[in-house]
């Protein structure tokens, strides 16, 4: 499997995040409050050119996790989006697309990043060193979720 991770346009994090994260629902729900900032990054991952996964990142202003309280806005981002089609799911893509963005965010003197976990992706963060910092919650229509954050 040739797998490439390369910066996208919000845009294009559609075909993915529409049947794994919005099944059912209109497509401009794909739309997220901040994608269009240009402090947000979106990663595609590619396997033979083909769109398999995506992921996107905000400089987020509103962090209501205790633990990332010290940091300053420029330090800290939020994953949102993530996204693997169904059927390449357990292909390491996912792992792929979280290694690379730690890296670039490090690169960008990220210390943190921090997300609403949904439950059925907690054990994939836990595995990468993400824990969980808040008791579950519901997001209506969405389900189940978890904050999660790892100090980069």
């Amino acid at each position: 499997m040739s797998l490439k991770i390369r910066n996208i346009l919000a845009i294009e994090t559609y075909p993915v995040r529409h049947p794994v994260l919005r099944a059912g629902r209109p497509i401009n729900d794909c739309h997220f409050e901040g994608d269009d900032l240009s402090t947000t990054y979106h990663l595609g991952a590619y396997v033979n050119e083909q769109l398999k996964g995506v992921a996107s990142f905000l400089m987020h202003q509103d962090v209501s996790i205790e633990e990332l309280k010290t940091f300053n806005i420029k330090q800290c981002y939020q994953l949102r989006g993530m996204a693997v089609l169904n059927e390449m799911q357990g292909q390491h893509i996912g792992k792929n697309l979280i290694n690379h963005a730690e890296e670039m965010l490090k690169n960008k003197n990220a210390l943190a990043l921090w997300f609403n976990a949904r439950e059925s992706a907690v054990s994939f963060y836990k595995k990468n060193g993400y824990q969980i910092v808040s008791e579950p919650y519901e997001i209506a229509t969405i389900g189940t979720h978890y904050k999660m954050y790892k100090a980069l």
